[in-house]
This record gives structure tokens, sequence and C-alpha cells, in this order.
């Protein structure tokens, strides 16, 4: 098996069921949810396999398809990129804590442009996507781009049509700079947009970027670097031109407080700092504080040790960013502390 599956060569499979379907036997840890880090946990997985036996059975369905599963017990780990907040969880008995970070970007298809050619601010991509700027020519476009060869090309916008934590990151931001698209539009994992082609999944709306011309679409940056697709780059809050690299997405979550917000439930869009991306975000796993099934959760937590204390170098060939030596050992404690068995007893004590 590759170590990296590129989402839009296997997007019929994703979209089927799971990843890593050799690895979907009855002792194998079963998840559900967020497209953004399923490049990341696919390559946790392979490696954990390799160095361990154990499995990992994932539906890479969406994040609002994750948190379904994990409320309806039919998964062991949810794993969503919008964090519930303290009363949701505090409803359904669930902890949360983050897994990684990585970066949103927007993806183009415009003959004759190469990435980090062409530059967008939020005020203009929020145009683009509630359809007021509907021409790569546009003066907006042209304004941030008076070097870049724009086409009279109409553009064709492409969304997310499931419930997705990679949309809520993405309208946040949008909503966090246009006033207008926060009362118009929202934010939320799943809004109602006004125009552009609904796609499932990061892989499809990779897929159908890919496949369109003159089109622009959001998603997380693995699937954007593993498929050689053109991105843009950003005016950040410091109106800074920037790029997306691991770098940039480790500014954004410099100055973090995870403590602040229960489950670490802290959004990472348009952080100030020279160096830091816009649309910077982290990924969170859900499990039950008292899981009806023990063994299942305590294994699923041992995986997500293992890729904590070993997987910080596949997450930086992949420009993931892997969470701080700090808050690892801070939810380490809060597991240790409120994910129990029956006997009250902690299902993964404190190392």
């Amino acid at each position: 098996m590759k170590h990296i599956i590129r989402p839009i060569a296997y997007a019929a499979v994703l979209a089927s069921a799971s990843f890593l379907s050799t690895f979907a036997q009855a002792a194998d840890i079963s998840g559900a949810g967020a497209t953004f880090p399923y490049p990341i946990y696919a390559k946790w997985a392979d490696a954990y396999k390799t160095e361990t036996g154990n499995g990992l059975n994932y539906q890479s369905i969406g994040s609002g398809g994750g948190i379904k599963q994990i409320k309806a017990k039919t998964v062991t780990f949810g794993a969503s990129d919008a964090p519930l907040s303290g009363d949701e969880l505090k409803e359904a008995g669930l902890a949360q804590f983050p897994m990684v970070m990585g970066g949103i970007v927007p993806v183009v298809n415009v003959e004759g442009l190469k990435s980090g050619e062409l530059v967008l601010d939020g005020e203009t991509l929020a145009k683009i996507f509630m359809g007021e700027i509907t021409s790569w020519d546009d003066e907006a476009i042209k304004k941030l781009n008076p070097d870049a060869k724009l086409p009279s090309q109409a553009i064709a916008v492409v969304h997310r049509s499931d419930g997705s934590g990679t949309t809520y990151n993405f309208t946040y931001y949008l909503g966090d700079i246009s006033a207008d698209w926060k009362e118009k539009i929202g934010v939320d994992k799943a809004v109602e947009w006004p125009v552009g082609i609904g796609a499932k999944g990061n892989e499809g709306v990779a897929n159908n970027v890919a496949q369109t011309a003159g089109s622009i679409g959001y998603v997380e940056y693995a699937y954007a670097k593993q498929n050689n697709m053109t991105y843009a780059d950003m005016l950040n809050k410091d109106g800074k031109k920037v790029a997306p690299t691991a770098e940039a997405f480790a500014a954004a979550a410099a100055s973090a407080d995870w403590n602040s917000q229960p489950g670490y439930g802290v959004i990472l869009a348009n952080q100030p700092g020279a160096e830091s991306w816009p649309m910077t975000a982290a990924t969170w796993i859900l499990v039950y504080e008292k899981p009806e099934d023990a063994a299942a959760t305590t294994e699923a937590l041992k995986f997500f040790d293992w890729s904590y204390k070993n997987g910080g170098k596949m997450a930086d060939e992949l420009d993931y960013v892997a969470m701080p030596e700090s808050v690892v050992k801070s939810v380490e404690e809060m597991w240790a502390k409120d994910i129990v068995g029956e006997d009250g007893k902690p299902l993964f004590p404190a190392m």
C-alpha cells in the first residue's frame, strides 16, 4: 500500500466506504469524519500498521457525517474540523481534542497561471463566492495582480456539498473579513451558497476544480500539493502577501490559547502576524468520556498517542503542523482525568 493516497485518483473509493480497506478487520480502530486530515491520517495509519500490526478503518465522509456517526455510536471516534461547543460536548458526553493543524487554500484552474502568481484577499474571495465578482479580469482581482495575465473568463465557483469542517473554517474566515458575508451567508459546516457547483469532500472539490476551466475552490493544502494544483497566495490580516506553507500555518497558531475554549476548540482563522496564513485550521477528535466499548477506545487513544509522539515528521512532509508538546501534554492529562471505563479508572493513564 502506498503511503500517500492521492485524493483525486481515489475519490470514488473514499466516497463509498473507508480508507485503508486492507485494515478493515474486526479488531481495527474505527472512525469517521473530516476529509481535511485524511492524507495525514492515512500516512500515520500506514506507519502504525507496520509498527504495531493494528489498523485503522476511517470513513472520510466530512465533519458533519463524523459527528453524526460518533453520536450514533457506530464508530469509536469521530473527526471534525468544526469544534463542538462546551454545551454540545457535555450533552453528548464527549471529549474533544485537536490532532493536527493545516491550512485551507484557494485553488484555481486558470490557463497560464501558476501557483504563487495570483494573490487574493479575504474581501475579494468573499465577493467571488457570493457571486458578486464573476470574471477573472474583474477590476478587484486586477488591482491585486497588476502583473498577472488575467483572462476575460467566467469564474466557476466550486464549494462543498456536504457538512464540512473545512467549510466551517472557510466561512468563519470570510465572515471575519466581510460583514456582508457574515450577514447574508453566515458561518457553518453547510451554508446556502449563492453560486457554484457542489462537491463532496476535499477530494471532490479538488477533482471538480481540476476538471473545470476557470474554476476556483477551497481545499486543505495537502490536497492541492499532492495533486499539483494551482493555488493562490493571500494577503493576511497584517496586509502581507503570504504563501501556504507549514511555517505560515505554524505562525498563525503560535499565539493560540488552546485552553481558552472547551474541548480546545480554538479557531485559527485570520490571526495577526506578518507570516501568518489567514486560513489556518485545526482538526479535532471526538470520543466518549465513558465509552460503551472501553477496549476499542483504549486502542484508539494508543493510536492518537503514537501519532502525537511519532507523526511530526510525516505531518511536516505533507505541510501539516503537529500539535505543540504543551498541548499534547494537556490533552493526555485530560484523557487520564476524563476518559474512563465502567469502573471509573482511566483508559489511558497520563504518561
